[in-house]
């Protein structure tokens, strides 16, 4: 499949340096990105945590902003954009596991995830402490969202209670606390 008109715009306002058009970007390929960790995880007998998932997530987002999107603007349109993102994060998340086995190899790690604290419940992310880095969360953050972000961090609600407050699935909250943390990490990363 060729590029989409879509993506092309994305793409475009990407390279452009638009705010807007990286918020885009990270949000329409946040879902993607987790797909091909887990994905390469398990073929290499890994079970990644939620915090593995979001670092590995963090690399490819700092591996596509290096360089001016150096990667980003080697495309050339031959296959759709998510394919080609597909392509570069497993090679991202194959590198990094790799490295991981051979500092598990020489003793320096362990490359199994190692849960530092254990969340309220099975399957909900760790909530965070640092109101400042809450905030920094929700900034631009529409509805749904930013309440989800809200009640979870700073009112210490679990996912069910979200979902029935918020008359949404309780299946999407995880994926969208995610994608704020994986928008946190790039904020830091690029002041």
């Amino acid at each position: 499949m060729a590029l989409t008109q879509i993506d092309r715009d994305l793409l475009d306002r990407c390279l452009a340096g638009s705010k807007e058009g990286w918020t885009d970007f990270v949000n329409r390929y946040t879902g993607l990105f987790v797909h091909v960790i887990r994905h390469a995880s398990r073929c290499r007998g890994m079970s990644p945590s939620a915090d593995d998932v979001e670092d590995l997530c963090a690399d490819i987002y700092v591996t596509l902003l290096e360089r001016d999107f150096a990667i980003l603007r080697q495309f050339r349109g031959k296959a759709s954009l998510a394919t080609y993102l597909c392509v570069i994060a497993r090679r991202i998340v194959v590198r990094q596991l790799s490295n991981r086995r051979a500092a598990e190899v020489l003793g320096h790690v362990n490359a199994e995830p190692v849960l530092e604290r254990i969340p309220a419940r099975p399957g909900e992310a760790e909530r965070l402490d640092d109101r400042e880095q809450i905030q920094l969360m929700l900034e631009g953050l529409a509805e749904p969202q930013a309440s989800i972000i809200r009640q979870y961090h700073l009112e210490g609600r679990s996912y069910r209670e979200i979902s029935d407050d918020l008359g949404i699935s309780e299946n999407s909250i995880g994926p969208t606390l995610s994608r704020a943390m994986a928008r946190l990490r790039i904020r830091s990363v690029q002041t």
